[in-house]
């Protein structure tokens, strides 16, 4: 027998059926990526690009064409596409083996970060679209949480739960035992459109325009079942706001729909249209701007998908500082870049002037925090004050039970960081205020503590250079102890530039920053202040007004602002927000009585 021959015996019908799979993936792959197959003419031009990640291979290709580089996460993920990667992440997993830089960029594709040095474990991250889970679904994090983590949850700024502590061997069985509840980490991370915001109180506030949650949900699925929709230039935030009492910070967004209210005498019929916002990015000082659009809000999806794949054809593939939508519309200009989206859609956006847009209710910015009457009759949502985000197991079931037993069975999160639990009747109001404070939390804050946001910080970001948590409950502890505030006041602690925690925004805002001591080059926590950040009708990036504060200086210096700010407000209402902003940096200085630079 022949060499040839009895090494073709040696394959059975279902080995030689595996191969012949194996090369037409191979070739599917080359093909994909503009590659000759393999065995045909080498000399022929490469065939275009197919399949979900074509558009993205293209505007590499176009990048490298223009003589420009990569960056490593482009050539990650088109050297192995990480949804394609699943089974060598459980086979990793499986083995207790952490990831090295390439594979910790594609495990972000399912929601977990591993976040060595701060802590050797990794972070999973979830997708929860307007913040709103089921009391079935809050215990059962609990119960991921307490057997593949570090027996707690976080709340996070966009509304969303962070399971952190998770070793290696863990870290497929966290993300499968997510969607055993009905949840996922699917995209929660990495060069991908992140969990999607609405107004929490949607179909429950008296004084929304519009509930949110249908138009979050569609957008939600929509992307989880669109591949091409995964592998953008960078991350990408999308934020419903129906005008309710809590705000969804829609302007802190890529892409921002606000509920607006169309009067008679446009070019349209009046009634509530979405009025889109674009370019938001308060990491980089800018918030999203009005566009002149409106829409129904039945097209939202159908526009938020144009929007994204004109982000996809032209963001920034080699700067992942310039990687961002704000960059693409600083580059173009709005008309040029709606121009584009119009020809994706095939159909021409609305617009409309200004004048025709009834103005918006300003939002309570304690309606996140107590007991407040709901749009049905007997009916109120209680708002939960969390310490800087944070819940244990004990604590997140006792909360799904709470839901269960005298809400509506819903947990509603915040970018806040708190909680709401829905549909509590009048006459169980006090019974669940008792149930809450046996949990160890409280339904009503300070007005610090109300509006008090801080990041993961050093203790479990490895991009962190202090610790925020920590600082933040000195701050609350150390204000609270010593002045009376009548209004609420908005403190934002992020502990590094990616600004997790938004601190241009806040009132006062506070950024990582390690301290230089002695004259050896020693370091300490620390962070540089900012004042005067505002949202909404009031969205202004903050001003520095100190740098180089050491941690435990932090109290004291938030301490004499806030002391300035009572002394010296024009009025016995007037905001923080009123008083920082009609006073230049040199006068704050002098009212706080610190000249620091």
């Amino acid at each position: 027998m022949k060499n040839g021959e009895a090494m073709t015996a040696e394959f059975s019908t279902e080995q030689k059926r595996y191969l012949e799979g194996f090369v037409s993936g191979v070739q599917a792959g080359r093909v994909a990526r503009g590659m000759s197959p393999i065995g045909s003419d080498a000399a022929a031009p490469p065939a275009a690009p197919m399949g979900p990640d074509a558009a993205h291979i293209k505007a590499q290709d176009a990048t490298k064409a223009k003589g420009k580089k990569l960056t490593d996460q482009e050539n990650w993920k088109r050297d192995e596409n990480p949804f394609d990667a699943y089974a060598r992440f459980k086979a990793q997993a499986e083995k207790g083996e952490y990831p090295k830089p390439p594979d910790n960029f594609r495990w972000r594709y399912y929601g977990l970060f591993y976040v060595a040095p701060a802590q050797d474990s990794y972070m999973c991250r979830l997708r929860i679209p307007n913040g709103i889970v089921t009391h079935g679904q809050f215990a059962g994090i609990a119960d991921v949480a307490e057997r593949f983590g570090g027996g707690y949850a976080d709340i996070t700024t966009r509304a969303n739960i962070q399971i952190r502590e998770i070793e290696a061997v863990d870290a497929a069985k966290v993300v499968e035992a997510v969607q055993d509840l009905g949840l996922t980490s699917r995209g929660a991370g990495a060069d991908n459109i992140r969990n999607v915001t609405g107004t929490p109180t949607a179909g429950i506030d008296a004084f929304e325009l519009l509930d949110t949650r249908p138009y979050a949900r569609e957008w939600h699925l929509h992307v989880l079942n669109d591949r091409s929709l995964t592998g953008l230039p960078r991350k990408f935030n999308v934020a419903y706001d129906g005008a309710g009492q809590i705000a969804a910070l829609e302007e802190t967004n890529d892409i921002g729909f606000q509920a607006v209210e169309v009067a008679d005498g446009a070019s349209v019929p009046a009634g509530v249209y979405f009025r889109l916002m674009l370019g938001g990015i308060t990491g980089h000082k800018d918030f999203a701007r009005d566009t002149g659009v409106i829409l129904e809000p039945s097209r939202a999806t159908q526009v938020a998908d144009a929007i994204v794949r004109v982000f996809v054809d032209s963001g920034d593939r080699t700067n992942r500082n310039k990687a961002r939508l704000k960059y693409v519309l600083d580059d173009w200009g709005f008309e040029k870049f709606l121009e584009a989206v119009e020809a994706k859609l095939g159909a021409p956006l609305t617009r409309i002037d200004a004048s025709h847009i009834k103005p918006r209710r300003a939002p309570n910015r304690m309606a996140h925090i107590g007991v407040h009457p709901q749009k049905q009759a007997g009916l109120n949502w209680i708002g939960v004050v969390l310490p800087v985000g944070k819940l244990t197991c004990e604590q997140t079931r006792a909360i799904a039970a709470l839901a269960r037993d005298l809400g509506d069975g819903d947990i509603r999160l915040t970018v806040w960081q708190n909680l709401i639990v829905s549909g509590v009747a009048d006459a169980n109001v006090a019974a669940a205020l008792e149930r809450i404070e046996a949990m160890g939390l409280a339904a009503e804050a300070s007005p610090v503590r109300a509006g008090l946001v801080a990041c993961t910080g050093s203790t479990g970001c490895k991009f962190a250079a202090a610790n925020t948590k920590g600082t933040a409950d000195a701050i609350a502890r150390h204000v609270e102890g010593r002045l009376e505030l009548d209004t609420p006041v908005n403190i934002h602690l992020t502990g590094c530039h990616h600004s997790c925690a938004q601190h241009y925004i806040g009132d006062i805002g506070l950024i990582g920053a390690r301290v230089p001591v002695g004259d050896d080059g020693d370091t300490v926590d620390g962070f540089h202040i900012l004042v005067g950040g505002g949202t909404g009708a009031d969205a202004t990036i903050a001003r520095e007004i100190q740098r180089d504060v050491k941690s435990e200086d932090c109290p004291a210096a938030v301490e004499r602002l806030l002391g300035a700010y009572i002394a010296h407000r024009a009025y016995a209402t007037e905001t923080f927000f009123a008083f920082a902003n009609r006073h230049d940096i040199d006068t704050l200085q002098r009212l706080a009585g610190d000249d620091a630079p």
